[in-house]
């Protein structure tokens, strides 16, 4: 029988209610309590157990984990610390969205798109804003917990999926953090190099990579070095890790400031014309290459138990470090197709070739320096990230619950952040990672195409999704598969335009789209989020854009990317079927809220 969708509590409340509880003050656990939650992690799940094996895995596969929108207060010695404000939040995502590649990509898809680029980074961060507005609802509605993504859709879908999607982020944020600490090595040593006495001296296994065995092993000392300074700022507690970052991306984002007036004077208006020399097709295109470019904002999401205000600064921290990060790479975009026609614009240093052609080389100094800063905000926020998805998959049983300790007085979750580092050392040291970017991804669009899928349901009213539809599926089944017409007319559209196919499957794709997404509209009906909690705007039409635009673009990462996915989920399932389901406790109850500290709860 299908479930009401809304209601997050539909099972777990009347299994809670049917067994007799104790009632503790809300403030502290008892030693007890402790210990059973503790135990919980080490024994079979009661519900997967005295099962046949395909029947307990299908039964645990479509539990969910119901979520409480109110903080929790508990002031006990161990748990996360309330500290980051607002402006640290924006500095998170700022740190993890722009990296090298602003000084690099801006000009690289310009040369393509010509000074059109400036329309690819518009539209692009349009509709990054579409996920970071359904980021928003959720991590305001919902700032308790740790998560993000894999949390959301823990509550929204079942424990099977929610576990697909971590794996697939977790295989994003591996290669991506052992790719970014080879490039940090890479710009270090050539930052050093502008010193005379050093260029040319330094070997090549300790910061560009030295490959041995006819290329399986490519040696770099520097990356995994750099990977532990940073995991043991992490370590030290996220006051310390967020004075580096607020530094670290103040000065990248100095740097960018200074660059750009720099080349504002050297920029020639003629360079403009034409602003679309191959055509508006080719701006749409380079828009699904930049797209990626603005993925970071989510990194936002995951510091809900850490953020002072959670409730009003997350969704400000969200959307603000979004929007900075659209002004800052269209303000490039114009200095750098303004300064040099497009046509004469290098492929791996645009920005910097350009200033050197107008004889400001003082202004590459800059932009390595940038670059550095970049990188480091970069792989510094994605580390913190990592860690505290493991937290949150190791609180919910799903890995071993060695994950979910936080240290009593450094308020971290040490072992997590330990393991991502050592995962990370050991792919930028010994292998030649950035070749397998053309894979990474996949998780990022499958989770933002979650979220916003999420929203939708999250609004449905119970009473509306409980009754039928005109055929025997309920509405709520209605809805349900309604969404999945848009997803797939969203990679079809994506496909036919991938591959040149007949205009006519775009436009019926669309059409079909547009069919489901009128049937969302008026089929289902819509309880407003109260206040004073941040609601996103036009639901359902702006998760379900989202949601299409976000297949279209999965339709035009590299089939090698489609085989990963395809392959990593089969393995993923074999993993839950294995352990996960065993030993999974996604029921939460009041002694299992995480402590924190210092600020009082936002919840009314």
């Amino acid at each position: 029988m299908t479930q009401g969708p809304t209601s997050l509590l539909p099972v777990w409340a009347r299994t809670t209610a049917r067994r007799p509880r104790t009632r503790h003050h809300p403030l502290h656990a008892t030693t007890a309590d402790a210990m059973e939650g503790e135990d919980a992690h080490h024994r079979p799940s009661s519900s997967s157990s005295g099962r046949p094996f395909l029947s307990g895995l299908c039964a645990a596969a479509l539990r969910r984990k119901p979520l409480s929108s109110r903080t929790a207060t508990a002031t006990s010695s161990e748990g996360l610390v309330r500290q980051l404000g607002v402006l640290e939040l924006v500095l998170i995502g700022i740190g993890a969205s722009i990296g090298a590649g602003i000084f690099v990509i801006t000009g690289t898809v310009a040369r393509d798109a010509g000074p059109g680029v400036t329309i690819s980074f518009v539209l692009a961060g349009a509709a990054c804003v579409l996920n970071a507005l359904c980021y928003a609802e959720l991590a305001s509605r919902f700032p308790a917990v740790v998560g993000g993504a894999y949390l959301y859709t823990y509550a929204a879908f079942n424990e099977l999926t929610a576990f697909l999607v971590f794996t697939q982020l977790m295989i994003d944020y591996h290669i991506g953090a052992a790719s970014i600490a080879r490039s940090l090595a890479s710009y270090f040593i050539q930052f050093l190099e502008l010193i005379p006495s050093v260029k040319g001296n330094v070997p090549s296994w300790i910061g560009h990579g030295e490959e041995f065995f006819g290329g399986v092993v490519s040696v770099n000392i520097l990356a995994p070095i750099l990977l532990i300074i940073l995991t043991v700022i992490l370590c030290r507690g996220v006051k310390e890790s967020s004075t580096v970052n607020t530094f670290m991306t103040t000065l990248k984002i100095i740097i960018v400031i200074v660059v750009v007036f720099a080349g504002v004077f050297e920029v020639d208006v003629s360079n403009w014309s034409p602003f679309m020399p191959n055509g508006f097709k080719a701006v749409v295109t380079g828009s699904t290459v930049v797209f990626f470019a603005y993925v970071g904002f989510d990194a936002v999401a995951n510091s809900a138990e850490e953020a002072k205000r959670p409730q009003r600064d997350l969704p400000i921290g969200i959307l603000g470090s979004l929007l900075v990060c659209v002004i800052l790479y269209v303000a490039v975009c114009l200095v750098i197709t303004g300064m040099v026609p497009y046509t004469l614009l290098g492929e791996d240093a645009p920005l910097a070739e350009a200033f050197s052609a107008k004889g400001l080389k003082f202004v590459t100094v800059l932009i390595s320096i940038g670059a550095v800063a970049g990188l480091t905000t970069t792989l510094l926020v994605g580390l913190y990230v990592q860690s505290r998805l493991y937290l949150g998959l190791g609180r919910d049983g799903l890995l071993p619950s060695i994950f979910a300790k936080v240290h009593p007085t450094l308020h971290t979750p040490l072992h997590s952040q330990i393991w991502v580092g050592c995962v990370a050392a050991v792919l930028a040291g010994l292998f030649n990672v950035q070749a397998l970017s053309h894979i990474l991804s996949v998780g990022t669009l499958t989770g933002y195409s979650v979220v916003s899928a999420w929203v939708i349901t999250l609004r449905w009213s119970d009473k509306a999704t409980n009754s039928r539809s005109l055929g025997s599926m309920s509405i709520w089944q209605e809805g349900v598969l309604c969404l999945v017409i848009v997803a797939l007319c969203g990679f079809i559209a994506g496909i036919s335009y991938r591959f040149s196919y007949a205009v006519a499957f775009i436009i019926v794709a669309f059409l079909i789209a547009i069919v489901a997404s009128f049937a969302l509209q008026f089929r289902q009906v819509y309880v407003p989020v109260e206040a004073p909690r941040f609601s996103c705007p036009g639901v359902p039409m702006v998760p379900v854009v989202s949601v299409f635009f976000n297949m279209f673009l999965f339709a035009q990462l590299h089939e090698e990317a489609w085989y990963r996915f395809v392959i990593l989920s089969l393995i993923a399932v074999g993993v839950y079927a294995g352990y996960g389901q065993y030993y999974s406790v996604p029921s939460t109850s009041d002694r299992s809220s995480v402590a924190y500290h210092g600020v009082p709860s936002e919840a009314p």
